[in-house]
């Protein structure tokens, strides 16, 4: 059996871009040999997996699964805007979806490391992952999941800017808890995610928004009055007149409905219920839109370098 070394196996690593491990093993099934060790890593799809990694991957798609009462949504990203087109992509997202809707941890709430060692079919969904960076060339992550699960009623979704069915560039599902009518609940229950896709709210209502929020925007309106040299008393019930209507903007309940803009979401929901023919509470709403929170960095990114390598740029 060969003496594989730790310079041997940085060499390989240098060479291909794969893990410690995966050059490791690479190694010592092919007796030590190199370029062997090249050829079976790029067999297995790893040569080219850990070289993309350190790309950012800011686009490609959202998705979203549906099961009666639950639901996921998942963030898978790519380096390019023209993968998400792309079929192979487009599948794998599907599979991360569904696989994240099937998975033991639902319940608990997935996470993504759970969801990359799920199974899926031959292999891991990190596996799939790692076939699909060889395949299409580019760095693809799963970078975040969430579901939703109600009794009774059901969870619905709606997806902004759709490419292909449940994957789209923004991901909306809303938990409906009701016994009314199933039908008229999922009518319901798409116009609300519609309207997160569209409002953007930062809670559902005052009581869930975040403390620290809430309090940055009391500091904002005080100090802006102060400096008018309104008195201690004054500002105080502006502040309290300005948060009312700060809640207005960003939690679900109080916003202006997107499809009735003279009503409350909540006011909307109430009306709503003589249709259902039960009560209706949104028991929670999750909304994905791609790439927010990502930092591009200030160098060029995948696409410009594809256009530079084209003469287009």
């Amino acid at each position: 059996m060969a003496n594989i070394t730790a310079q041997m196996v940085k060499e390989l690593r240098d060479k291909t871009g794969a893990g410690m491990m995966d050059c490791k093993a690479a190694l010592g099934e092919t007796g030590g040999d190199m370029e062997v060790a090249v050829d079976w890593l790029r067999k297995k799809g790893l040569a080219k997996a850990a070289k993309k990694a350190g790309r950012v991957a800011a686009e490609g798609l959202i998705g979203v699964a549906l099961a009666p009462a639950k639901g996921v949504v998942v963030e898978v990203n790519s380096e390019t805007d023209f993968v998400a087109r792309n079929e192979q992509f487009q599948s794998l997202v599907r599979t991360i979806a569904q696989t994240a809707l099937n998975s033991a941890s639902f319940t608990t709430g997935p996470q993504v490391e759970d969801i990359r060692a799920a199974e899926a079919g031959v292999g891991t969904i990190g596996d799939a992952i790692s076939a699909a960076i060889a395949t299409i060339g580019e760095n693809i992550a799963l970078r975040r999941v969430a579901a939703l699960e109600t009794s009774p009623g059901g969870v619905y979704a709606y997806v902004h800017n759709q490419v292909a069915e449940g994957l789209g560039k923004i991901g909306v599902i809303v938990a409906l808890k009701s016994r009314g009518k199933p039908d008229e609940l999922a009518a319901l229950g798409r116009m609300v995610a519609m309207h997160v896709a569209a409002a953007n709210p930062q809670a559902l209502d005052v009581a869930r928004l975040d403390p620290t929020v809430v309090a940055r925007e009391k500091d904002i309106l005080a100090d802006k009055f102060r400096q008018q040299g309104k008195p201690a008393n004054v500002i105080e019930r502006i502040v309290e007149s300005g948060l009312k209507t700060f809640y207005k903007e960003v939690c679900l309940l109080d916003q202006a409905y997107i499809h009735e803009p003279g009503k409350s979401v909540a006011q909307a929901l109430k009306e709503a219920e003589a249709r259902v023919g039960d009560t209706v509470e949104i028991a929670g709403y999750i909304r994905y839109a791609l790439g927010e929170g990502i930092e591009k960095g200030d160098g060029p990114d995948f696409a410009t370098e594809v256009a530079a390598v084209a003469g287009q740029s």
